[in-house]
């Protein structure tokens, strides 16, 4: 296609009611075609439809809508597919391409295999979710489809330029356009509106028939009239579709009459835990929903979101602050919250993504959780046997550690599972936790080289079996799994790291009563005990606030007080490290909360020197060592890393990410197999940085401005949501120059 042209020649839509005539409009304002012919049954509505200019050329019969058309579009009523089908197949090119819009699949290809004999690579079924209470020609909307989804199921042998054409054309209308199997189509579609749709109108048919209809209808509340306003939609079209889509239908019928059922046994025995099991599970899934739908949620297709810092160089850091709650401590709060028995209530629970997806696998297993509502969450724990078979895939988004203490937990179920989680989880290495899992007896597949999705076989016969593990890496997170593991397996399971790593997971089992022996490196405990319900109080987490503590030691003027943050010894690496550098870093008011320690910090400006960073601190300091990087630009003389190949296996391979980004702003690096060397001193000029989808990456980069003699760009930053809500408000409170612009949201804010 040259540029300039038009996409399509010819497009033929067979049935103007709202969708048809829509997309008609839509094309035409948009340019999308030369010429745009209308076939319709009601010949007044053609003659309206030319009226109104929503179509370029009435045609009397669908043959000559179809005679010379590069694009022909079915909008039929379902019922009325194959008729139309045996009228365009005689008429229709061998190039052009063939699609509909209807919502159920299944029957189209029925009746694509009956009329053409099979599919052909030119015919991709469609179909737009987008619509309206009004229906008819009257209706149309040429922005029907803007800011809404498109669904294609294009068959195996589709052509991909047909398939690319007919997404631009979409696209141009302002839809986003995704691609999945008829199946799986007829499935969501059956549950998410098909459903809805039947409830609404059995439920108004229901209390029509009441003696009292009147005043049924009369005094309801906004809730009703809301639920049931769909009840309005085409009786006709609506009988068509649940006609054609009849299997998935009945199925998501059969599903939610058995909940229905139960939910009724619960009221009539006054089960109160069942009852509010459910509704804290809905109304979670549906903020979790409202979340996703605004672009709020990190959940939201990274694709679809694109979120920017930028910054202007300069500025002091000062202020008194609370970084949010420690996330390793929020991910096994509810863990073990849950494996408990009794009722567990946390405080300065961390509401980012990864830990709130562990909160939702956990009520998808049958766990009552309240909240979270600023930060606290009640947890009525089910007991170490008392978790149920999810009903689906537990998606865990960006969270490694999520994935890999899951892995450990669930391998132990009698009931099977799955894992899975975002494109950047589903390219980290999953094999170091599943080796040691099948070596207790655990049977896990996994994606090719060991990546997730993970499959996990239950077992209702067989339990695991402890074992030592030498860990040939030092990771809190495949300890953590082991461990988690251990609690159902029989005998002793034992874990030797070779360097220290954050324990959280040995002081939280013991904070819930479960012994665990600690001899040197090894930590190991006894499978069969119960845990028992405790309080918890969540520090502030110790890799949040490390940002703010390099940014206050870079940036001159700086005095900042960081409140309540967890100071465990296994995690205070980067304070230990910039010390050693000549940080200003005093640490007030230490004291116990939960078997965590913490401590309010104190950091002001100082001048920073390169040290070679020992490498018994590496592993104390694995994720904080972005911001480090920055820190070292700033510092006079040479730092060098060493042992850190574990960066490179992160979300991104940190080591090289991060001096890809400072290269971009001027400052030169020498990358090693395991580690860096940075000569400190050297400007740091302006730029735009792509964190690739890393938080750390963003964040750090965030505090460089600092230091910066120009503005910096950082692209690719909606993860940052995963570990640290709030942070562009944060940083800008305390004498950030940030400002964030989100694609998906539409705005940016100042």
């Amino acid at each position: 296609m040259a540029s300039g042209e038009p996409l399509f020649r010819r497009i033929a839509i067979i049935g103007l009611g709202l969708i048809g005539g829509s997309l008609a409009s839509a094309v035409r304002l948009n340019g999308l075609a030369s010429e745009v012919v209308g076939a319709d049954r009601n010949q007044e509505d053609l003659i309206l439809a030319q009226s109104l200019g929503i179509i370029d050329t009435v045609a009397k019969s669908t043959a000559e809508a179809v005679q010379g058309a590069d694009l022909v579009v079915l909008a039929v009523p379902v019922q009325a597919t194959r008729q139309v089908l045996e009228e365009v197949h005689p008429c229709l090119a061998a190039d052009a391409t063939l699609t509909d819009v209807g919502s159920t699949k299944a029957g189209f290809v029925k009746d694509i295999h009956a009329v053409f004999g099979g599919f052909l690579p030119n015919i991709i079924p469609g179909h737009p979710i987008a619509g309206s209470e009004k229906s008819g020609i009257r209706a149309t909307n040429p922005d029907l489809f803007r800011n809404h989804k498109v669904i294609l199921t294009p068959p195996d042998i589709v052509d991909d330029s047909h398939l690319a054409r007919l997404k631009l054309l979409w696209e141009a209308c302002g839809a986003s356009v995704l691609t999945m199997s008829v199946e799986y189509h007829d499935e969501v579609l059956a549950a998410t509106s098909h459903l809805p749709h039947l409830i609404a109108f059995s439920l108004v048919d229901t209390l029509a028939g009441e003696d009292e209809n009147m005043d049924i209808f009369r005094y309801a509340a906004g809730g009703f009239r809301d639920f049931t306003r769909i009840a309005a939609s085409d009786p006709v079209m609506w009988h068509d579709i649940f006609l054609s889509n009849r299997d998935a239908v009945l199925r998501v019928i059969d599903h939610f009459t058995r909940d229905l059922d139960q939910l009724r046994t619960a009221i009539a025995d006054q089960d109160s835990a069942t009852l509010l099991r459910v509704f804290t599970r809905a109304k979670a899934a549906r903020e979790h929903f409202s979340k996703m739908l605004s672009g709020q949620a990190y959940v939201t297709n990274n694709s679809e979101r694109q979120v920017t810092f930028r910054l202007r160089p300069g500025g002091e850091v000062v202020g008194d602050i609370r970084v949010p709650g420690d996330k390793s401590i929020s991910h096994r709060s509810i863990m073990l919250g849950a494996l408990a028995d009794g009722v567990t209530e946390v405080k300065g629970f961390l509401e980012g993504e990864d830990s709130l997806a562990t909160l939702q696998a956990f009520r998808d297993m049958g766990v009552v959780i309240e909240g979270p509502d600023n930060g606290f969450v009640r947890i009525h724990g089910v007991g170490v046997q008392g978790l149920q078979a999810p009903r689906g895939p537990i998606y865990l988004g960006n969270s490694g550690t999520g994935m890999r203490l899951f892995a450990g937990l669930l391998a132990a179920q009698p009931f099977d599972s799955e894992l899975s989680g975002d494109a950047s989880l589903s390219v980290r290495p999953m094999n170091r936790v599943a080796d040691p899992l099948r070596s207790m007896g655990a049977v896990i597949e996994t994606a090719e080289g060991g990546r997730p999705p993970l499959k996990i076989r239950g077992s209702q016969s067989t339990k695991l079996t402890g074992i030592h593990y030498d860990m040939p890496v030092a990771s809190a997170q495949v300890k953590s799994c082991l461990l988690l593991a251990g609690l159902y397996a029989d005998g002793t399971t034992s874990v030797t790291e070779p360097a220290p790593t954050r324990d959280h997971t040995e002081r939280m089992l013991a904070g819930f009563g479960y012994k665990v022996d600690r001899e040197g490196p090894t930590a190991s405990l006894t499978g069969g005990a119960r845990l028992t319900a405790n309080a918890i109080d969540v520090p502030a987490d110790i890799s949040s606030a490390a940002f703010f503590i390099v940014a206050a030691s870079i940036a001159p003027g700086s005095d900042l007080l960081l409140r309540h943050v967890g100071m465990n010894p296994t995690r205070v690496g980067v304070i230990n490290i910039l010390q050693q550098m000549g940080a200003d870093i005093q640490i007030l008011e230490e004291r116990e909360v939960g078997g965590e320690p913490v401590a309010d910090l104190r950091v002001r400006h100082a001048e920073l020197r390169g040290i070679e960073i020992p490498e018994e601190q590496v592993p104390l300091a694995i994720d904080e060592f972005p911001a480090l990087f920055i820190a070292a630009v700033c510092a006079t003389g040479r730092t060098v890393l060493t042992g850190a190949g574990e960066l490179r296996v992160k979300e991104s391979d940190r080591i090289q990410v991060m001096a890809d980004g400072l290269a971009t702003l001027g400052v030169t690096t020498t990358v090693t197999e395991d580690g860096i060397v940075i000569e400190g001193g050297q400007t740091i000029g302006g730029g735009t940085v792509n964190s690739h989808s890393d938080h750390r990456i963003a964040m750090s980069f965030t505090m460089a401005a600092l230091r910066a003699t120009g503005e910096i760009e950082i692209q690719d930053c909606a993860n940052v949501a995963t570990s640290f809500p709030g942070f562009v408000e944060l940083a800008r409170q305390t004498g950030i120059r940030i400002a964030a612009e989100d694609s998906a949201a539409g705005n940016g804010q100042e």
